[in-house]
């Protein structure tokens, strides 16, 4: 009977010795802040914060290089806040839908659909916004609230990643409107 409970107490003290092998290196702290702010959000003129924006039919030989664009097409997302809160701007976040290089949306796949093509957003100026990146790096322009209301304009387009051939261009993109 002694040499059956032995083994039991030699593999548990194995199990308590390897785990007082790990030694503490650092601390991770993390700081955050939350905001009694808030805003309504009116997307395209929907009055919902999600939304759809149509790009218009164009044909595979206007998008038949690289770095081609067609089919510009605006859209807006106006907010209503509880105050100003200084400048917005629109983080459009990174997932399965962005391209990690470009900065434009993935074309979902499936039968059907468009190859070589993807859609890329810009600012009301035209400047590229590189959806999926990081915050500062994302070049999505801030807008000033003025009176609580500030209307975001944007665009988005057909872009190239080849010769692109026909069928369905479709993408999402999930965003957060960041202000201070």
């Amino acid at each position: 009977m002694k040499f059956a409970f032995a083994p039991v107490v030699i593999a548990a003290g194995i199990v308590l010795a390897s785990q007082s092998a790990h030694a503490v290196d650092g601390t991770i702290t993390f700081n955050g802040n939350i905001t009694p702010t808030s805003c309504e959000i009116n997307g395209n003129g929907t009055s919902s914060k999600s939304f759809t924006v149509t790009l218009p039919t164009v044909s595979a030989k206007t998008l038949n290089t690289a770095g081609a664009r067609a089919g510009r097409t605006p859209f807006t997302i106006a907010l209503s806040c509880d105050a100003d809160t200084g400048a917005v701007h629109t983080y459009f976040e990174p997932g399965p839908t962005t391209d990690a290089s470009t900065g434009n949306l993935v074309i979902n796949s499936g039968t059907g659909t468009a190859s070589n093509v993807q859609i890329g957003l810009l600012n009301a100026d035209f400047s590229l916004i590189k959806a999926g990146f990081a915050d500062s790096a994302q070049n999505s322009l801030p807008m000033q609230l003025t009176g609580g209301t500030a209307t975001l304009s944007y665009f988005a387009e057909y872009v190239a990643t080849g010769q692109a051939t026909s069928g369905s261009a479709n993408s999402s993109v999930m965003y957060t409107i960041a202000y201070p």
